[in-house]
């Protein structure tokens, strides 16, 4: 259960707050893991930060996700938006030039959905002991391997593709 406290407007506020501020150390540490990630090598090095991230920060990362926060909170808003812009861009630089497969804005939308959605899932799964979190090699092998597979799927789609076969 995410919700620990009654929603109230005072108590969105402060953490909205305290969500903003997670997004931004969020974003400060993917950006230390790779400053500039162009391959989809870069991106699971990347993967691998947004876990350890959660994994450092439990209640914050709980807080940024699982809380109720004020949906008028500009600051709070700016902060996810460019986590966002981060992993849209990162995956624009990862696949260059193809858009995924068919060269539309909208592939490349999806797979940036596809692969938060995939490594937020990995941090959550690790926090809630799914998986075992024993060593940061553990976690970085699962986390790594996951996105690898994910992509390798991607990559197999865009090539069927490029070559006209069905999906």
């Amino acid at each position: 259960m995410c919700t620990l406290l009654t929603s109230t407007p005072d108590r969105e506020a402060l953490v909205s707050a305290v969500a903003a501020q997670g997004y931004r150390e969020l974003a400060e540490r993917l950006a230390e893991a790779h400053p500039a990630p162009a391959t989809p090598e870069d991106l699971a090095g990347v993967a691998v930060a947004y876990v350890r991230f959660a994994l450092a920060h439990p209640a914050l990362f709980r807080a940024m996700f699982c809380e109720p926060c004020d949906p008028g909170n500009a600051e709070r808003a700016a902060a996810t938006a460019a986590v966002s812009a981060y992993v849209h861009a990162l995956v624009r630089r990862a696949f260059p030039g193809s858009g995924t497969c068919s060269g539309q804005e909208a592939d490349l939308d999806g797979l940036a959905t596809a692969v938060w959605a995939l490594v937020h899932g990995l941090a959550f799964l690790h926090l809630d002991a799914e998986f075992d979190t024993s060593t940061p090699e553990a976690v970085a092998d699962r986390v790594r391997a996951a996105v690898h597979a994910h992509l390798g799927v991607t990559a197999r789609r865009c090539r069927n593709t490029r070559n006209g076969e069905s999906r």
